[in-house]
């Protein structure tokens, strides 16, 4: 929300849709956006790197566990290092991927094929395009602009 009141504020964008609440500084009120749209297109490169994180591993692997198949939950899964760190192993797209707890214990300080232990999918880096389009809002404001019907 803080970029789309700044482009707001620059008059580069305009609020196409609001959910009733206002934004309120010394000089200015205006209502909070909620689907607001650019004046002009911004291009925006698409081979940009998308940033490793928890949530983004997680969406990559479909919430599911990348050696038994099981969906307990995103609270119940873990981020395994298939080269476990302690022996020279990264935090990288290539080498992490979501693992239930039990798989993740079974694995331990060991590599798939020394635990005896099959990855379902390898582990690649995504496209930044892919992961946006996984990355859907859960406002139903968007989903209208997002999905034609």
């Amino acid at each position: 929300m803080p970029r789309a009141i700044h482009l707001l504020m620059a008059d580069k964008a305009e609020v196409i849709e609001s959910d009733g609440m206002m934004i309120h500084s010394q000089r200015l009120s205006f209502p909070a956006p909620v689907v607001v749209r650019l004046r002009y297109y911004v291009h925006v490169p698409h081979n940009l790197p998308m940033p490793l994180s928890r949530r983004a591993i997680l969406l990559r692997d479909g919430f599911t566990c990348q050696y038994c198949g099981s969906q307990p939950g995103r609270e119940h899964l873990t981020i395994d290092h298939i080269m476990p760190r302690s022996r020279g192993g990264h935090t990288d797209w290539e080498n992490t991927v979501a693992a239930c707890g039990a798989c993740n214990r079974k694995k331990a300080n060991r590599t798939p094929e020394e635990a005896n232990m099959k990855l379902l999918r390898p582990p690649v880096r995504p496209r930044f395009w892919a992961m946006a389009l996984m990355m859907v809002p859960s406002n139903d404001a968007w989903r209208k602009y997002l999905f034609s019907k």
